[in-house]
């Protein structure tokens, strides 16, 4: 907010208007274990969008880093996610996780919501393994969402990175 603030009073003239969105600010608490939210809870979504056009994935599991441990399974530390997805296109609009990484992992989340992801462009992304982070992006069920992006850019389909000036353009 406050680099935003410096660009609007000492920036170039074209950035007298800028301002700080925050609708999807990412939100950590440093906690043991940490969690982390970005946008709204299945309640205020289903407030916002009726409950019928509200889809929500689950997932709760150990997180690899436990995996060599000599402990019983159901004794490892569980990670717990939620994607909170609205409309036929299933627009992301909100996304929650306590465990281990949770705190290193929501700035990227942050940046593909204010971009307007769907749960097809999450799932279209090629999971980082092994991290916990890669749930969000193989969440169950996988690939069965209506192929619809929010990108400018499609990255569904094996399409290309964005390039500038081919519908691109720096402002």
């Amino acid at each position: 907010a406050g680099r935003r603030l410096a660009d609007r009073l000492f920036g170039p003239k074209d950035w007298k208007d800028v301002k700080v969105s925050y609708d999807t600010v990412p939100t950590v608490v440093f906690s043991h274990p940490p969690m982390g939210t970005i946008g709204l809870t299945e309640a205020e979504a289903v407030s916002k969008y009726g409950e019928e056009n509200v889809k929500v994935y689950r997932s709760k599991f150990a997180n690899l880093y436990y995996g060599p441990w000599q402990v019983e399974a159901e004794d490892k530390p569980k990670s717990a996610m939620k994607l909170v997805c609205a409309g036929a296109e299933e627009l992301v609009v909100g996304l929650h996780v306590i465990g281990m990484g949770a705190d290193e992992m929501l700035q990227g989340f942050g940046i593909a919501m204010k971009m307007g992801a769907t749960k097809a462009d999450f799932d279209s992304t090629l999971a980082i393994h092994p991290t916990a982070a890669e749930e969000f992006v193989t969440m169950f069920p996988w690939g069965l969402s209506k192929q619809a992006t929010g990108a400018v850019q499609s990255p569904l389909n094996g399409a290309k990175p964005a390039e500038l000036g081919k519908g691109l353009e720096a402002k």
